[in-house]
């Protein structure tokens, strides 16, 4: 089932609210002992999370629920970043299941969603253990929630109808998201470069003093304003990439990734990771 994305969301008792996790969806389900978890594109995540399927492997038979995948980063908080680079990094693993679709072989689609949630806490949670959680209901008004938000620096909000049936694929309203912290600051940390100038920019953000690699950007600019931002990065040029976490493993979220394979495109200098890179 698919979220709707609002400007605002319900402030009335007929909706469950929860936080929207910066993370990967994906779908648990167990059939004839064995654990599958598969992403909405269907790809399987049980072989590249496994942490996360062997704490599911104890899911009631016939069973499927819904949840996102995330990777926390110290102060408890989703990082996309990573959850990304997963297997580089430390932050641990969280698999947050908000809704029980199948329980041991019972059709729970049709029944409200606030009856799901509550078999979902008192049937399956009990034989499940960490890195496994439920997605909290969050209590308070719409306007104490979104200032929550904002202070804890968190993507934004989610508010699904209480009596809502789960309808796979659809988008009705049902669901609702909204993002609260809309803006990211980055930083041109180097470009890869065309005949003229250059193809894409790669952009980066500072976390804990690092700045941490998010993406190459192609699009936004006018032929006039590549030759112009050329011009300026030009004489910027430095000998040693300043990303903590080149390369990543799989395209970025705000853009084309820079893998290995991609990596090769860029010059090198003797010491550089990349070439044309500035600070």
């Amino acid at each position: 089932m698919l979220l709707l994305k609002s400007s605002s969301l319900p402030d009335d008792d007929g909706w469950i609210r929860e936080i929207k996790l910066d993370g990967y969806r994906a779908i648990a389900f167990k059939s004839a002992g064995k654990l599958e978890l598969r992403s909405r594109n269907d790809n399987d995540m049980a072989v590249r999370y496994p942490v996360i399927a062997r704490a599911l492997a104890k899911l009631p038979d016939e069973t499927v629920v819904d949840g996102e995948l995330a990777a926390l980063d110290a102060d408890g908080r989703p990082s996309f970043n990573l959850l990304q680079n997963y297997g580089n990094s430390t932050g641990p693993l969280v698999y947050f299941m908000f809704d029980l679709l199948v329980l041991s072989g019972r059709d729970l689609k049709m029944e409200s969603l606030e009856r799901r949630r509550e078999l979902l806490e008192t049937t399956v949670m009990p034989k499940l253990a960490e890195p496994i959680r439920l997605s909290p209901a969050l209590e308070g008004s719409m306007q104490e929630l979104v200032q929550s938000v904002k202070e804890n620096r968190l993507e934004g909000l989610v508010a699904k109808r209480k009596d809502s049936a789960y309808e796979p694929g659809m988008r009705t309203g049902a669901w609702r998201k909204m993002r609260v912290n809309l803006g990211q600051e980055f930083v041109i940390g180097g470009y890869t470069p065309s005949a003229n100038n250059f193809d894409a920019m790669v952009i980066g953000y500072y976390e804990a003093g690092k700045l941490i690699y998010s993406a190459r950007v192609r699009n936004g600019f006018t032929p006039a304003s590549r030759v112009k931002l050329f011009e300026k990065i030009k004489p910027l040029k430095i000998d040693t990439c300043p990303f903590a976490n080149l390369p990543e493993q799989k395209s970025g979220r705000w853009g084309a990734g820079l893998t290995s394979r991609t990596r090769k495109g860029c010059p090198r200098s003797p010491s550089s990771g990349i070439d044309r890179m500035i600070g």
